[in-house]
């Protein structure tokens, strides 16, 4: 069985800290790094309902994509959520470890479980790390279909490879035109939208697109923009991080639970359809 800092090593190996963006807030938050960790949850946010699944389960790490502090504070007091989230952790003695911006541009990360989820071979990422000299890291990804198919089509297979939620997913383009080319990344993905014009690629798979930077690209004859929500495009490497954790333990000896929260913690929880 390992240790809490056991874990940490593996997961600062595929998620190196130090490739997280300047104002990010990655590692881990609180665990004692001599506790035993016979558990592992995954989850995108580490909100109350994740943190309550985690204490029922008897999970002695909550691993998630999002952090729960991304500014200094000055007080974990539990009279706001973010510090009750912590007290029931610490009293519960589960760790809580977060992989962001560093989970985003690893290879393989979260845009690389996206592109698989919705039935991409990848062939290399949209915004390239210079500092990789396989040119394999990078912000969002590229990647091919295994026949062309009408955007409505592609629109269709996005829907269904990715957890459903109350926004579903939005299409800007023609519903009949052809898609075979395709960059995706998870999360928020308007500011690469002159590296997807540029990469030309026939549709672009992204989370809260804003109307003015879709007006104007499709203003100016870019790719069709698919548009799912945030939690959606990033709920698909839980599985990757899983699976990454547990060919560690075969590797090591080890023997670890592990489980990927089911619970959709997009924040919108209706849509409403307008006739």
């Amino acid at each position: 069985m390992p240790i809490l800092s056991d874990v940490l090593r593996v997961f600062d190996e595929l998620y190196p800290p130090g490739r997280a963006e300047s104002w990010d807030a990655v590692g881990l938050v609180c665990g004692d790094p001599e506790a035993p960790v016979r558990r592992v949850l995954f989850a995108v946010d580490p909100v109350r309902q994740v943190v309550d699944e985690a204490v029922g389960w008897g999970a002695d790490l909550l691993v998630t994509h999002h952090p729960l502090y991304l500014r200094g504070v000055v007080s974990v007091a539990a009279t706001g959520f973010k510090g009750r989230v912590v007290h029931t952790l610490i009293k519960h003695d589960i760790g809580l470890l977060t992989a962001h911006t560093n989970a985003d541009s690893a290879d393989p990360g979260v845009s690389d479980a996206l592109a698989e989820a919705v039935g991409l071979r990848v062939t290399g990422p949209l915004v390239p790390d210079p500092t990789d000299p396989a040119g394999r890291r990078g912000s969002g990804r590229i990647g091919v279909l295994p026949a062309p198919e009408s955007l409505s089509a592609f629109a269709a297979r996005v829907a269904a490879g990715l957890p459903a939620t109350a926004q579903g997913v939005r299409t800007a383009g023609d519903p009949e035109q052809p898609v075979h080319r395709v960059a995706v990344c998870g999360g928020s993905g308007d500011s690469f939208l002159d590296a997807v014009r540029a990469a030309g690629v026939d549709a672009y798979v992204t989370a809260d697109l804003r109307h003015h930077p879709v007006s104007e690209a499709r203003e100016t004859s870019g790719p069709a923009l698919v548009d799912a929500a945030h939690w959606a495009t990033e709920w698909p490497w839980l599985r990757l991080a899983e699976r990454e954790l547990l060919a560690a333990a075969e590797k090591h000896g080890w023997t670890l639970e592990t489980r990927v929260s089911q619970q959709v913690t997009d924040p919108w929880t209706l849509h409403t359809p307008q006739t």
